[in-house]
C-alpha cells in the first residue's frame, strides 16, 4: 500500500495514495469516517507503512460509513482542551470571503490569527488563502498565505497563527491534510468550520483540535475533537454589532450612522431599562414571587461596590466642572479650525 503524499510548497498540491486491495485493510480514498447516530468523528488511520486505511475490529471490519453504536457522539462527548474566542471582525470576514468565491468553489478556507492564552485561544482576525479541491486532491497556495502573515505581522505583531477556517458543515477529507499543513505553521492548531450555506437553518459555528490516537507502534491517526466556542468583541466592534441588528428591523435593511448625542441618549435609556428590570426582580424576590439566586445576588452586590460612594452635591459639582471642560476643548478646536480657514484664505490672496 503506497503511502498518502503531499506535494512540495511551491505547487501546494496534496493528493492521496491510489487504492489498492490489502487483506488485512480495508483502503479508504483519505479518511475514515464513522458516523454515529447523533454525531461524527473523522479519523485518518495510517499503518506503520503507511497508507490509509481501516484495521479490522474483531470480526466486524469497520469501514466508511458505518454505525458504531458504543463511540460517544458529539453531543455526549466530554470538551478538553482551551476555549475557543471569536470576535465578530472574524466572522464578518468569513462571509465576506464565502460570498466572493470563486466561480464554481464549494468553500473557501483561510488562516486563523490571535493570540494563545493558558486556557483559552482568542481568534482576532483572519485572511483567506486561494484553493482549488477535487475529488483526487487539493491544492493550496501556501505562498500566497506566508506573504499574507507576513504582512499581518508588520501591523499586528502579537498576532500569531492559531489555526485555519472552512466554510461548511462539515468535516472533508481534505481537512486531515490541509490541518497537516498547519500543525507546521503553529502548534496545536485549532480548525474552525463555519455553516456558510445555513444547512442547518442558522449559521453553525465549531472548532475542532486534533488529537493523536491509535496504537502505539502500529495503528496511528488522528481525531478532530471539538472545543467550546464563545464570543468576544471590543468597545468598537460593539458599536459595528449593534448597527448590523438594527438593520433587520428596517424593510430596505440599511441603517445610517447616529450622532453621538443620540448615541449617548440610547446607551442611557438601555441603562434605565435594565435598572428597571433589576428593581423589578430585587422586588419580586422580596416578595417572595421569585426564588432567589445567588449567583445572580453576587452580581449585584459587585455591581453596588463598583458604584463610588458620593454625595448628590459634590456628583452634581464634578459633572458641571467636566462639562465646562468639553465645553472649553470645543470652543478652542473650533476656534483653531476657523484660524487655520482663515489662514489659507489670506495665502490664496
Amino acid at each position: 500500500m503506497e503511502s498518502v503524499r503531499c506535494g512540495a510548497v511551491e505547487d501546494a498540491v496534496i493528493s492521496p495514495a491510489p487504492i489498492k486491495p490489502a487483506c488485512l485493510f480495508a483502503c479508504l480514498p483519505q479518511t475514515l469516517l464513522i458516523s454515529t447516530t447523533e454525531g461524527t468523528v473523522l479519523s485518518l488511520l495510517s499503518p506503520p507503512g503507511g497508507g490509509i486505511c481501516v484495521h479490522e475490529a474483531g470480526n466486524q471490519s469497520v469501514s466508511s460509513g458505518s454505525v458504531i453504536s458504543s463511540l460517544p457522539s458529539f453531543s455526549k462527548m466530554s470538551v478538553f482542551g482551551p476555549v475557543v474566542k471569536i470576535h465578530p471582525v472574524v466572522l464578518a470576514s468569513i462571509c465576506d470571503s464565502y460570498e466572493r468565491r470563486n466561480e464554481g468553489a464549494s468553500r473557501v478556507i483561510g488562516t486563523l490569527l490571535g493570540t494563545i492564552d493558558k486556557h483559552s485561544i482568542e481568534v482576532t482576525n483572519c485572511f483567506s488563502v486561494p484553493h482549488n479541491e477535487s475529488e483526487d486532491e487539493v491544492a493550496v497556495d501556501m505562498e500566497f498565505a506566508k506573504n499574507m502573515y507576513e504582512l499581518h505581522k508588520r501591523v499586528s505583531p502579537t498576532e500569531v497563527i492559531i489555526g485555519w477556517y472552512a466554510t461548511g458543515f462539515d468535516i472533508t477529507e481534505h481537512s486531515v491534510l490541509i490541518h497537516e499543513y498547519y500543525s507546521r505553521e503553529a502548534s496545536n492548531p485549532i480548525h474552525l468550520t463555519v455553516d456558510t450555506a445555513l444547512q442547518s437553518g442558522k449559521m453553525n459555528i465549531r472548532a475542532y483540535v486534533s488529537a493523536q490516537m491509535g496504537v502505539p507502534g502500529k495503528t496511528v491517526g488522528v481525531m478532530f475533537t471539538p472545543l467550546t466556542v464563545k464570543y468576544v468583541y471590543y468597545d468598537t466592534e460593539r458599536i459595528g454589532v449593534d448597527l448590523l441588528q438594527r438593520t433587520r428591523l428596517t424593510p430596505s435593511r440599511t441603517k445610517g450612522l447616529t450622532s453621538d448625542l443620540s448615541q449617548v441618549g440610547g446607551a442611557a435609556a438601555r441603562v434605565q431599562d435594565m435598572l428597571t428590570t433589576v428593581l423589578a426582580y430585587i422586588e419580586d424576590v422580596l416578595s417572595g414571587k421569585v426564588t432567589a439566586d445567588n449567583s445572580v445576588g453576587r452580581f449585584l452586590m459587585d455591581l453596588v461596590n463598583k458604584v463610588p460612594t458620593i454625595s448628590p452635591e459634590d456628583f452634581e459639582n464634578m459633572l458641571n466642572s467636566n462639562i465646562n471642560d468639553l465645553l472649553m476643548v470645543t470652543y478652542l478646536s473650533n476656534l483653531t479650525q476657523a484660524q487655520i480657514a482663515l489662514n489659507e484664505k489670506l495665502v490664496l490672496l
